[in-house]
């Protein structure tokens, strides 16, 4: 059955950092674009890192580039979110989501950021 679970979540202060992965089962991990999203509470949930299958491409929004880093692994199939300089407006359930042929999601880790 497929599966992706997220851990490395967690309380941090504003400008520390955390990482975050991302562990799959249950499918062809290599074909799949894999990529990062966030909720905030009454927020609409929002992209904040893919990286192709291969790894060769990634993409981040504005309000997180230069400050957080995708990568995966393919062979331990598990992607990672490297996050430097967090903010407060960082705080949110951040989930793992893979899509090529079908879309498959994560359960969610918490990120809090505050002092």
């Amino acid at each position: 059955q497929v599966q992706l679970v997220e851990s490395g979540g967690g309380l941090v202060q504003p400008g520390g950092s955390l990482r975050l992965s991302c562990a799959a089962s249950g499918f062809t991990f290599s074909r799949y674009v894999m990529s990062w999203y966030r909720q905030a509470p009454g927020k609409e949930r929002e992209l904040v890192a893919d990286i192709t299958s291969t790894g060769g491409s990634t993409y981040y929004p504005g309000s997180v580039k230069g400050r957080f880093t995708i990568s995966r692994d393919n062979a331990k199939n598990t992607v990672y979110l490297q996050m430097n300089s967090l903010k407060p407006d960082d705080t949110a359930v951040y989930y793992c989501n893979a899509n090529w042929y079908w879309t498959y999601w994560g359960q969610g880790t918490q990120v809090t950021v505050s002092s």
